[in-house]
C-alpha cells in the first residue's frame, strides 16, 4: 500500500526539465524570443561620444533684461565645448560606421565605444546635414562585428522590429515594436525633404544613430527622430531606410567628400482630392509636375508640366520627397523607370540620373576688404548651387556663398538670395557688386530665406 502511495505522488509531482538552450532556427521559434537575435546584432551597435567647439557671444548687458533686448548677443566671442551622445552601427569589418549627422557633424573629437568596451577614435569621412547621416571610419579597426543591410523596399507594415542604442546614456538598450508606417515625410518628421520608416519601438535621446533591425538580423534603418511632447518616446519614431545608408557607404568608399544627389530639375506637388478632380483623375495619388528646368532629365525624355508621376522603379510615388528618395538611392549614373499619367493614359519613361550641372557657369564675386561688407562672396544661381543650398528652381538670382566677417554679424546666412540692396532690385552678381560699392555708411537689404523675405539693415 505504501509503495502504491509513493508511486502516485511521483506521477503527480512536476518533473524538472532542463531549459532549452538551442538557438531558434525558424521564424516561429525566433518570434518566441528576441535573445538569440540580440546576441548576434548587439555587438555591432556602438556608443558615440562627440565634442565640438562653438563660439558663443556674451553681451556685457546680458544680465539686464532691458538692455539685453536692445543689444542681443553682440558681445565678445567665447569658445564653448559642446558634448553629444548618440549611437552608431558598424557596417563593415574594417570599421565603417553609420550615425546621425546631428550626433557627429562638425565634431572635433569622436570616441566610439563598443559593447565589449573596446574604444576607438573616429573621423567623419562623409556627412550630409540634409539627410542627417554621417559615415565614420574607426582608426586602426579590423575584424569587427557588423550588420548587413536589408533592402528597405522589401519592408511591410506590421513586421516586427528591434531598436538598439544608448538612450539617455544608460548603456546599450534593446526595445521592440513593429514597422508602423513607410514613406513618412513632411513636417511631422521634422524634415520635409526626408523619407522615413516609422516604428513604435521606443526611441529616446541617445538612440539617435542606433540600429533598427528586422527579424533576419539585418539593418533596416538608422533611428533618427521622434514625435514627442515630453522629450521621451510616445511610440512614434522614425528611421532613415537602409537603402539610403547603402548609398552613403558606396560614396564614402569611393572617396566622396560631399554627398551627391541626382538632379531632377523638376518641381512637383502632391495630388490631393481637389487637385485630382481638376486633373480629371478618379482618385488622389501621385505627384504632378509643376516646374521643369532647361536640361532636366525628366524633360529630356518627354515628361512635361501637368503630367502626374505615379511610380518609380515599380514603387508608388505620392510626394516630391518620395521621388527624391528613389532618385537618391538609385544614385548618379543609374536609370530609373518612371510611370506617369498624361491625359489619363499611363506611359513609362526611362530617366537617366545625372548630377546637377554647372550651367550657366558660376559668376562668383568677392567684395574687397574696403567695401561695406568685406569679403562677402556671392554668385549667380545654377542647378549645382540650387542643389547645394536646397533652393527652389529659379531662372535667375544671386545667392550668398560666404558671409564674410561682417555679414554673419548682421544676420546674413549662406544660401540667402539677395533680392534688393538699398532699394535696387538684384538679379545678377554685377548688379549686387555695384550696389554694395555705391553704399556708404548704411545698407538696407531684402533677402529671401526659406521662401520668406527678410529685411536686414545696418549702419557703419
Amino acid at each position: 500500500m505504501l509503495r502504491a502511495v509513493i508511486f502516485a505522488l511521483l506521477i503527480t509531482l512536476p518533473i524538472p526539465v532542463k531549459a532549452e538552450t538551442r538557438v531558434p532556427n525558424t521564424q516561429a521559434q525566433i518570434s518566441l524570443s528576441f535573445a538569440p537575435l540580440v546576441r548576434e546584432a548587439a555587438p555591432a551597435v556602438v556608443n558615440i561620444y562627440a565634442k565640438r567647439v562653438v563660439q558663443t557671444r556674451v553681451s556685457p548687458f546680458a544680465s539686464d533684461p532691458f538692455f539685453r533686448d536692445f543689444f542681443g548677443d553682440s558681445g565678445a566671442g567665447r569658445p564653448q565645448v559642446q558634448n553629444s551622445l548618440g549611437s552608431g552601427v558598424i557596417l563593415s569589418s574594417d570599421g565603417y560606421v553609420v550615425s546621425n549627422y546631428h550626433v557627429v557633424g562638425e565634431a572635433s573629437d569622436i570616441r566610439v565605444v563598443m559593447k565589449d568596451r573596446r574604444e576607438y577614435s573616429a573621423e567623419v569621412v562623409l556627412g550630409d546635414e540634409a539627410s542627417d547621416l554621417a559615415i565614420l571610419r574607426l582608426n586602426g579597426a579590423k575584424d569587427l562585428p557588423f550588420l548587413a543591410l536589408r533592402d528597405s523596399n522589401t519592408l511591410d507594415v506590421g513586421e516586427l522590429a528591434l531598436a538598439i542604442g544608448n538612450p539617455f546614456g544608460v548603456g546599450q538598450t534593446v526595445s521592440s515594436g513593429i514597422i508602423s508606417g513607410l514613406a513618412r515625410s513632411g513636417k511631422v518628421t521634422g524634415n520635409a525633404r526626408g523619407y522615413f520608416i516609422q516604428t513604435d519601438a521606443p526611441i529616446n535621446p541617445g538612440n539617435s544613430g542606433g540600429a533598427l533591425i528586422g527579424m533576419d538580423g539585418a539593418l533596416i534603418g538608422v533611428n533618427t527622430a521622434i514625435v514627442t511632447r515630453s522629450g521621451g518616446s510616445n511610440g512614434i519614431g522614425f528611421a532613415i531606410p537602409a537603402a539610403m545608408v547603402a548609398q552613403f557607404v558606396r560614396q564614402a568608399r569611393a572617396g566622396a567628400r560631399q554627398f551627391q544627389r541626382p538632379w531632377a530639375g523638376m518641381g512637383g506637388q502632391t495630388v490631393d482630392a481637389d487637385l485630382a478632380a481638376s486633373l480629371g483623375l478618379d482618385r488622389p495619388g501621385g505627384m504632378v509636375i509643376t516646374q521643369l528646368q532647361g536640361g532636366s532629365p525628366f524633360g529630356e525624355v518627354g515628361l512635361g508640366v501637368g503630367d502626374v508621376i505615379i511610380a518609380a522603379n515599380g514603387r508608388e510615388v505620392n510626394s516630391p520627397s518620395e521621388m527624391l528618395y528613389y532618385m537618391t538611392v538609385a544614385g548618379i549614373g543609374a536609370q530609373i523607370k518612371v510611370s506617369a499619367l498624361r491625359g489619363g493614359a499611363a506611359e513609362t519613361f526611362t530617366v537617366a540620373m545625372i548630377g546637377p550641372p554647372e550651367l550657366p557657369p558660376r559668376e562668383e564675386v568677392t567684395l574687397s576688404e574696403r567695401d561695406v561688407l568685406p569679403l562677402l562672396r556671392f554668385s549667380n544661381v545654377n542647378p549645382a548651387i540650387l542643389s547645394q543650398y536646397q533652393l527652389p528652381i529659379l531662372p535667375e538670382g544671386v545667392v550668398v556663398l560666404d558671409t564674410g566677417p561682417i555679414g554673419a554679424r548682421i544676420g546674413l546666412q549662406r544660401g540667402d538670395l539677395l533680392r534688393e540692396i538699398n532699394g535696387r532690385e538684384i538679379i545678377r552678381p554685377r548688379e549686387a557688386l555695384r550696389a554694395f560699392q555705391d553704399a556708404r555708411r548704411s545698407v538696407s537689404m531684402v533677402v529671401e530665406r526659406g521662401g520668406q523675405l527678410v529685411l536686414l539693415r545696418f549702419r557703419l
